[in-house]
């Protein structure tokens, strides 16, 4: 999967708000069929998303396009997929996952639709939400090839703050297990890790400092609720061009040494070797996706 820094939801039901999300500048938009849209509404919400998509993808053919779906026991997947799979979609936020085996349901009625409904390569945003999920989630992240990223969960409110009973603080410390046992299993299957979101929207330098913790962690997105989120999250996850012309130094440092035979060497005061450079090299990959796709 793509790296997004910011993936931003959009009500389903709220058009004009998925035009806003697209001036924001966010890499990825998911239109939501779920939790923010009403039962009365969820029927014709279908056809808003459906247009909704067509549109975004005419205006910028490079954004990540997601839907989430309504979660697989409510009995209206079937009916969210049918209508919003198409061309024009980049994948699916599935809701509710508790394990493996929720993953190869989600990911058969993808290949039903996506064969019927002329797309292709649809990739999975994998919310962990429930206890059962946070047990299963290596098992998650290694169920399909469609799986390319998850989100290490966080909310104050929502479902996995219900289900685990924590208390939510601004430093995170009480959901530090929960995502780091994420963010791990996506290091093992090479997925995209995202960290969860931060609900205070007009509290800007809180989302800053939150965002920089989960980066530190090791995340490299976030999702965010509200427009004015995305520069902030955007900025912190881009590497800096200092950042890069460090990296790119202690390779070429380690590298001078390796050809007059020495496995080691002092750049800027530190001591660095062979590990090093990889772990820079491993680190200007990503950073190049990042800077490189003009998101």
């Amino acid at each position: 999967m793509h790296p997004y820094r910011s993936v931003l939801f959009v009500p389903g039901h709220k058009p004009a708000w998925a035009r806003k999300a697209l001036a924001s500048g966010a890499d990825a938009i998911v239109l939501d069929l779920e939790d923010s849209v009403p039962d009365d509404l969820k029927a014709e919400s279908r056809d808003t998303v459906r247009a909704a998509l067509a549109e975004l993808r005419a205006a910028d053919p490079r954004i990540g396009l997601f839907v989430r779906p309504n979660a697989l026991d409510t009995r209206l997947a079937g009916a969210d997929l049918e209508r919003v799979v198409g061309p024009e979609l980049t994948g699916l936020f599935t809701p509710k996952i508790r394990n493996a085996a929720d993953v190869l349901r989600w990911e058969a009625l993808i290949d039903w639709f996506e064969a019927r409904n002329g797309a292709s390569g649809l990739e999975m945003i994998v919310p962990v939400e429930t206890v059962e999920a946070i047990d299963e989630c290596g098992a998650i992240a290694a169920a399909s090839p469609r799986v390319g990223a998850m989100i290490g969960p966080t909310s104050r409110h929502a479902d996995i703050a219900r289900a685990v009973g924590f208390r939510w603080s601004p430093e995170g410390s009480e959901s530090l297990y929960l995502r780091s046992r994420v963010l791990l299993a996506c290091r093992r299957h090479g997925l995209h890790a995202l960290t969860g979101l931060w609900e205070d929207l007009a509290d800007l330098e809180g989302l800053r400092a939150f965002a920089d913790y989960g980066l530190q962690l090791g995340f490299r997105g976030q999702v965010v609720i509200h427009p004015s989120h995305v520069p902030v999250v955007n900025e912190v996850f881009t590497p800096t061009d200092d950042e890069v012309a460090y990296h790119e130094e202690l390779v070429a440092a380690v590298e001078r040494a390796a050809r007059d035979g020495h496995g080691a060497v002092r750049f800027r005061g530190q001591h660095i070797d062979l590990a090093h450079a990889e772990k820079a090299r491993r680190w200007l990959a990503h950073a190049r996706m990042v800077r490189g796709a003009g998101t």
